[in-house]
């Protein structure tokens, strides 16, 4: 017989003793995958349903901007089999080692400072209501009982609100420097005192409106500035998060599958079509073709084959390979692409922009203003009441809400116009530097074109030749063999049979009793006329070459004409071969041109246009690219760049078109020139409003409603960009 408790908290404990005993026991699993080419809400909703439909994955989640999907699942679901499934519903995805992506802390950061901004217009707006009726002539018992309320609101929702501005400038203090955190504070705190004091002896005015209303605007300027940011992770924690995690050692000739680290240099690694290197290493075993684009940025698949040296993220596209070991670690070639990424990225973190000059000058200034107000006051009339209000009162009306927002409103304000024609900015000080930009270098795989192969010459192909190439290139995933299938819309294929595939060489099957290949020229059987060409034997016809070519990106001729219209000298570099190249540069009549180019090459290239006095513009999309976007003066991706690429870049453009780059130099030019105006305007209120409070002209609160306008202004002269 059940026994009832008359306490079902107590009926509940055992079962609830239970169920976390059983939550305890199952372990879960957080993978994450980067999905490139995710790019619409439909695709969100087939990659999320498609994970979800597999055994043990509880939630999958893609996150559009980052082309990354988190997936929540039991221990035992690995993430080949979801890259597996992904790749059969048509999306190419790549393993992310989940502990090395950074934490979402900006994201947390901005949600505190709009959290701490709405706080502080809610109790500001409480206390002007009860100053209102002290303005409209209240009684003393009144005028005091409302400043006591005031008081009650405002001080602790001041400790509260303030709180980023106390740290920042204690922290500051105890380096034995100024920043602008410092008189902030300093006018908060002596807004607040003077404010107590004149409630405490039942004085007819108090500040706490003003207080809150400095901290306020400070907070929207603060939030407006964290808003242009770059998004807090580093390019150089993105590239090691691209590292393999997990690896198949071969060892007395059984598989074991060990994490990475444990890797040393001689160990014998399988590496399963598809999969990517996990170290530096050289085949030993098998023949394949590997896609290099990620360190190359070359398009085609390279035939590999015993000794061939591979590198780590380099991907194994078709056949079985096991490679040997040569650099594990820190000594790989993906490491050292994140050192040098590291160093770019710190050498851009010395840029100092309009907004840190200014604020060098403001604070000591500032403080040096008040301390000689207050000192000359208190002499001229002995009365510390009214040297405090003064001093106070210069604090505020000098307050840097105007300076603060100057750079932020403009930056908010541009964003949102390069935004409506594809832009993303992302790093604060990105429009100040493009607009300093002479001279633009391109990547050309995928960035000045679509970085998928089309073929160029099918029209020209006869009928049957037409339908057994179709029926061919079916059977294989290789890019230039889904070139022809997508060429080959409305041809019915021809009927072939015993097709297979020969990992890098190509496909072959039986075509009315005869042997058909569709590959390689050397496998085909006749000397290669285009390297970027595969060729169709077909019974007597030998050789029918079928060649393809990298089409250019929407827009691209008239981006390129724009710039150079502008004086902006145009470059491109590419890992791609030199025929490919200077086909592209003379079709878009460009002459500066370098070709098997290297990712440290192309950095090198970008600092020796540095050092000529260029201020260098880099487009790329690839892994390649992604130490040459940290090394230029500013970088834009596209938005179907790889994850490394786009958190390296400084702004991602979001369409198919590069024609707007030109445009976006023309907005960088004129958000900066709003910039400059809005220190002048603030310069100038400067000028006018301190030589009042300092003559005692202005109290707190006519320095607050001062610095509110001077705030105001700044802020309708950044809109004028719209």
């Amino acid at each position: 017989m059940a026994m009832v408790s008359a306490c079902p908290a107590c009926d509940a404990l055992p079962a609830a003793e239970a169920a976390a005993q059983k939550v305890e026991l199952a372990t879960d699993a957080h993978l994450a995958l980067s999905v490139p080419s995710v790019h619409c809400g439909a695709c969100i909703s087939t990659v999320e349903g498609v994970l979800q439909r597999q055994r043990g994955v509880r939630s999958a989640r893609v996150n559009l901007t980052l082309k990354r999907v988190s997936v929540e699942a039991d221990e035992s679901v690995e993430a080949d089999a979801l890259i597996g499934a992904l790749a059969k519903a048509g999306y190419e995805a790549h393993e992310l080692d989940a502990g090395m992506l950074s934490a979402t802390d900006a994201d947390r950061a901005g949600r505190d400072l709009l959290m701490r901004l709405g706080l502080a217009g809610f109790a500001s707006m409480n206390v002007m209501l009860l100053s209102v009726a002290v303005w409209s002539g209240a009684d003393a018992a009144t005028r005091d009982l409302f400043h006591w309320i005031s008081a009650a609101i405002a001080l602790p929702a001041i400790a509260f609100t303030g709180k980023p501005f106390y740290l920042n400038a204690w922290s500051a203090l105890k380096a034995r420097r100024l920043n602008m955190d410092v008189p902030i504070v300093l006018a908060i705190v002596l807004a607040l005192g003077t404010s107590l004091w004149e409630t405490m002896l039942s004085g007819h005015h108090a500040y706490f409106d003003a207080a809150l209303t400095l901290v306020f605007f400070l907070l929207a300027g603060r939030y407006l500035d964290h808003r242009t940011r770059a998004v807090a992770r580093s390019a150089a924690e993105e590239l090691a998060a691209l590292e393999v995690p997990w690896a198949t050692r071969l060892q007395e000739g059984l598989e074991a599958r060990v994490n990475v680290v444990d890797l040393k240099v001689g160990d014998l690694i399988k590496v399963a079509p598809g999969g990517r290197m996990p170290v530096d290493g050289q085949i030993v075993q098998g023949q394949s073709e590997i896609d290099r684009s990620l360190l190359t940025g070359e398009t085609l698949p390279v035939f590999a084959e015993k000794g061939l040296a591979v590198s780590t993220g380099e991907v194994n596209l078709t056949g079985p390979l096991v490679i040997e070991a040569t650099a594990v670690g820190q000594d790989t070639s993906l490491h050292q692409m994140v050192d040098l990424v590291a160093i770019a990225e710190s050498g851009r973190s010395r840029y100092t922009s309009l907004a840190d000059s200014a604020a060098k000058l403001y604070a000591p200034g500032v403080h040096i203003l008040s301390a000689l107000a207050f000192v000359g006051w208190f002499l001229a009339t002995a009365d510390l009441r009214t040297a405090l209000n003064i001093a106070a009162a210069v604090l505020i009306i000098t307050c840097p809400c105007a300076l603060g927002l100057a750079v932020p409103a403009v930056t908010t304000a541009a964003s949102g116009l390069l935004f409506r024609d594809g832009f993303l900015v992302k790093h604060a000080t990105a429009l100040e530097r493009m607009s300093e930009v002479d001279t633009v270098v391109f990547d050309k795989t995928g960035t000045l074109t679509k970085g998928t192969p089309v073929v160029e010459n099918w029209a020209q192909l006869d009928a049957e030749a037409a339908s057994v190439a179709f029926a061919l290139a079916s059977g294989s995933a290789h890019p230039l063999s889904q070139a022809i299938v997508a060429a080959a819309e409305g041809v019915t294929p021809a009927k072939v049979t015993d097709i297979v595939e020969h990992p890098g060489f190509g496909v072959e099957a039986v075509w009315k009793g005869q042997t058909i290949r569709l590959g390689r020229a050397d496998w085909v059987g006749v000397q290669p006329v285009d390297g970027s060409a595969v060729y169709l034997r077909l019974g007597s016809k030998y050789g029918i070459a079928i060649r393809c070519h990298d089409a250019l990106r929407t827009g691209t001729p008239e981006a390129i004409q724009k710039l150079q219209n502008r004086g902006i000298s145009v470059h491109i570099l590419s890992g791609d071969g030199a025929h490919s190249v200077s086909a592209v540069a003379e079709q878009l009549g460009c002459g500066n041109w370098k070709a098997d180019v290297l990712p440290q090459q192309k950095a090198d290239y970008i600092h020796d246009l540095a050092e000529q006095g260029h201020k260098v513009l880099m487009v790329g999309d690839g892994l390649n690219d992604t130490v040459a976007l940290t090394q230029a003066h500013v970088s834009i991706s596209p938005a179907s760049a790889l994850d490394a690429a786009r958190v390296a870049s400084d702004i991602v453009f979001l369409g198919s078109t590069l024609a707007p780059i030109a445009e976006a130099l023309k907005v960088s030019r004129q958000a900066t020139k709003r910039i400059k105006e809005n220190f002048r305007i603030a310069t100038l209120y400067n000028i006018i409003a301190v030589p009042l409070a300092i003559a005692g002209l202005a109290t707190p609160l006519i320095a607050a409603l001062a610095m509110s306008t001077s705030s105001i202004t700044v802020s309708l002269n950044a809109l004028r960009l719209r």
